[in-house]
């Protein structure tokens, strides 16, 4: 209880949290989106409980990692060496994340593209396929919650010391998760264009855990920096489309 009190009144600590939850917010994106696209794929009426529940086994699954803390940390060590790097779990997790991540992506931008293949893929959904698609879109959250979850912590960890801290760090980051995920989910439904960029970011993102994982380290900030860009380009697009459609249709109706 000493150490809650003094953390409590240390400026630096606050100053850590603050960071900390800022930092586990934007790593907390990567997820986001995933979660999104995949939980538009259920049946409308089980798409919010989807999310709930795959957001409710990410903050489960960083608050179990962030108890065996130091079993985490020793999963940087090297456990075999190949082409001249030593390749350690967390390296082997990224790159096994990041071929899941590209191979979703890669696999719902084909069925995008290609309206036949994703009708094939409506045909005959009785509510026993719908069960099964429920359980596939939780297990597959499940899998980058994991990838995530141990890159996050193994973050927190390089940041602070201090438990209580990182504990609360994950906490608020997963409750910005849990309040964004609908609104973030909904927009993208309404939006194809920005469905395709979105996969179009877990493509590089992918990319990026794979190169990690093969020790070449990528600096986030280009990540978040190429992805605010494009996010951008794409929302003055979007505003010239509706401005165009208010045009259109004022012209119109016009007396």
């Amino acid at each position: 209880m000493q150490d809650i009190v003094a953390l409590v009144q240390d400026p630096a600590a606050w100053v850590a949290l603050v960071t900390l939850v800022v930092m586990e917010v934007v790593l907390g994106i990567d997820n986001l989106i995933f979660i999104s696209i995949l939980t538009n794929k259920l049946p409308p009426e089980s798409r919010e409980h989807a999310r709930k529940i795959g957001i409710g086994l990410a903050l489960v699954m960083r608050l179990a990692l962030l108890g065996t803390v130091a079993w985490i940390v020793q999963l940087t060590n090297p456990i075999f060496e190949a082409f001249g790097h030593g390749f350690s779990w967390k390296d082997l997790i990224l790159i096994a994340g990041g071929l899941f991540l590209v191979w979703k992506a890669t696999k719902e931008i084909h069925h995008s593209v290609d309206v036949d293949d994703h009708k094939e893929d409506l045909v005959g959904a009785g509510k026993e396929v719908l069960k099964m698609s429920f359980a596939s879109a939780i297990g597959q959250i499940l899998l980058l919650d994991l990838v995530f979850s141990i890159d996050s912590i193994i973050t927190a960890v390089g940041m602070t010391p201090h438990l209580p801290i990182m504990v609360v760090a994950v906490v608020a980051a997963v409750t910005v998760m849990l309040i964004a995920a609908t609104p973030l989910a909904n927009f993208i439904e309404k939006n194809p264009t920005i469905v395709m960029l979105a996969l179009a970011f877990l493509l590089m993102i992918g990319g990026t855990l794979i190169v990690e994982g093969f020790g070449v380290h990528v600096p986030k900030g280009y990540i978040y920096a190429a992805m605010a860009f494009s996010a951008a380009v794409e929302a003055l697009n979007m505003f010239a489309k509706n401005a165009r459609k208010k045009k259109a249709g004022g012209g119109t109706t016009l007396h």
